[in-house]
């Protein structure tokens, strides 16, 4: 009775995997961060940032997705818009690690196996979890002072939108920006826990990621239910 019960699941979840469309693909693009220091577009890119992510098609309207992202970020007071900022001349550098999962909203109804539904414009809704340094105290008996970094985790509300299409056969591509807005004001190591490191800024900073996808679609063709 045991191995007919595990011979029926795993007929099931082979059924069930090879009768959806998945998707794995790669995302190459830039990076950028709006905060105390250096530019404030939202849209900037200025450092070669990737990703990895990995799809569910529920149905031709919805895809439920998990992504890794690889997102150094960069600030210069000298590429700022405002001579106060290009006078104090202050510049950063960090690197976030993200696992961000969510949902993929199609405008369109989008399923490779299909002669006509093979393009659409999207949105995306994710909560993600981050990871990055920040300056954690610094030194009082040395000269010069020096910064003692630490590890921290916290978490943002992201979206974004995107346009996606087929390539070749069961390759499509994508065109992708994404808009972190986090819970933290150190990204850029200004904190007002640290008097020679309080910038003066109060709000919490941005991250963006936009770029090029190259996606890879397999499983057999969906038979997707009606409706969500």
């Amino acid at each position: 009775m045991k191995k007919s019960i595990l011979f029926i699941a795993f007929i099931s979840f082979t059924s069930l995997l090879l009768g959806q469309e998945y998707e794995v693909g790669l995302f190459i693009g830039g990076s950028n961060y709006v905060g105390d220091i250096g530019r404030t577009n939202y849209i900037y890119p200025n450092r070669l940032a990737g990703a990895a992510f990995f799809k569910y098609n529920k149905n031709p309207r919805i895809a439920l997705r998990a992504t890794y992202s690889y997102l150094p970020i960069h600030g210069n007071d000298a590429d700022a818009e405002t001579d106060f900022k290009v006078n104090r001349n202050l510049n950063f550098s960090n690197t976030i690690n993200e696992l961000a999962v969510g949902m993929e909203y199609n405008f369109y109804e989008y399923d490779l196996s299909s002669v006509d539904k093979t393009w659409t414009p999207y949105i995306l809704f994710e909560f993600a979890a981050f990871n990055y340094k920040y300056i954690k105290s610094q030194t009082s008996t040395t000269s010069p002072i020096e910064n003692i970094y630490a590890n921290k985790t916290s978490y943002a509300v992201p979206i974004g939108i995107g346009y996606k299409s087929k390539l070749y056969g069961n390759l499509a591509f994508s065109i992708e920006a994404k808009f972190r807005y986090t819970f933290e004001d150190d990204l850029d190591y200004s904190t007002d826990k640290i008097s020679s490191l309080d910038f003066g800024g109060k709000g919490n900073d941005w991250y963006m990621f936009s770029g090029f996808s190259l996606i890879y679609t397999f499983g057999r063709p969906a038979c997707y239910t009606k409706g969500l």
